[in-house]
């Protein structure tokens, strides 16, 4: 039996969707459930049953000998949420809770970080242990992965196996409910829609042109991937970076997209918002030195061929994963 939580989510969903075309039948699906527009991403698959939040530590206490792995996927994830108790109570607390259990259970656990946790990257992207202390999230809810990150490498009963996955700019199928938190490319393709241009952030960093800000955009069909590479393989416990280890500008996901529809670029820009200019990351990139020395050694989608899949098969026509 396979426990994931987040499932309704974005990658929870297509990680579930994965596992289910991999032959795995015994699939426990936990989340909030009250959304029913964020639920049509479980439609049509097939899973043992359904666990509310709330209630999923309860059906563990009396299931623990049925679990044979926890993927917990399911966190706050809004960057404009500022109310710290928030994050401490679903994000922290929450896998706290998850992490004991799994422990105790002797319950292999793969569990979502983030690239947030890096902040400006004043200490690089390296998913080296010994920085963790140091990191400095830009927000409430980076601190809260971080914070989560620093009490699990402090703690001296562990799961069999365990890796915190630290994402770094996932898009793709199955993010229609996720509002202002949506990926760029799902932004600019609804904007091409409606107004057949894209606004992108002015650069207010003299380093960088206007649309040159860098980010590690990795699919996230890849993204499931690898979390069924380390299900399978098990490789030294810690925390990993997942991105693809290719930084791109914002004008080439842009183009990608226009490209993907068969338009012209029609591209705007607009001045970063104030409020968070000081704030904005101007450049972020994986180093993927650490998985790729676990032994995975598949090639991550581009940007041009994720987007085109993206924005052809999901994105016209509103389909799901």
């Amino acid at each position: 039996m396979i426990v994931v939580t987040g499932a309704a989510g974005f990658i929870g969903s297509v990680l579930t969707g994965k596992l289910i075309e991999k032959g795995f039948e015994d699939i426990i699906v936990v989340d909030d459930f009250s959304r029913s527009d964020k639920n049509k991403n479980l439609e049509n698959k097939k899973f043992s049953r359904p666990v509310e939040r709330d209630d999923f530590f309860q059906w563990f206490d009396e299931n623990p000998d049925e679990i044979s792995f926890v993927l917990h996927i399911g966190a706050r994830t809004d960057t404009t949420e500022f109310d710290k108790n928030v994050f401490d109570i679903l994000n922290l607390n929450y896998s706290k809770q998850v992490w004991v259990r799994c422990a105790e259970h002797r319950i292999p656990l793969i569990y979502a970080s983030s690239a947030a946790t890096y902040g400006l990257g004043e200490f690089g992207y390296h998913d080296d242990h010994d920085i963790v202390e140091k990191l400095k999230p830009l927000n409430p809810y980076g601190e809260s992965k971080n914070d989560f990150d620093k009490w699990v490498l402090k703690q001296t009963t562990a799961p069999p196996f365990w890796a915190g996955l630290k994402f770094f700019n996932v898009y793709g199928p199955n993010e229609y409910h996720k509002g202002r938190m949506a990926s760029v490319i799902f932004h600019a393709f609804n904007q091409i829609n409606e107004t057949g241009k894209v606004k992108l952030f002015r650069s207010h960093n003299p380093d960088f042109k206007d649309g040159e800000q860098l980010r590690d955009f990795v699919y996230v069909k890849d993204v499931v991937d690898v979390i069924l590479f380390l299900m399978k393989d098990q490789p030294a416990s810690g925390l990993y970076n997942l991105g693809t280890g290719k930084a791109r500008t914002f004008l080439d996901l842009a183009n990608s997209t226009f490209r993907a529809l068969d338009l012209k670029p029609n591209i705007l820009f607009i001045d970063t918002p104030e409020d968070i200019r000081d704030k904005y990351q101007y450049f972020t990139e994986a180093n993927m030195a650490k998985l790729r020395g676990a032994g995975y050694d598949r090639p991550f989608t581009s940007l041009e061929d994720g987007v085109e899949d993206y924005v052809r098969n999901y994105l016209v026509g509103h389909r799901y994963y």
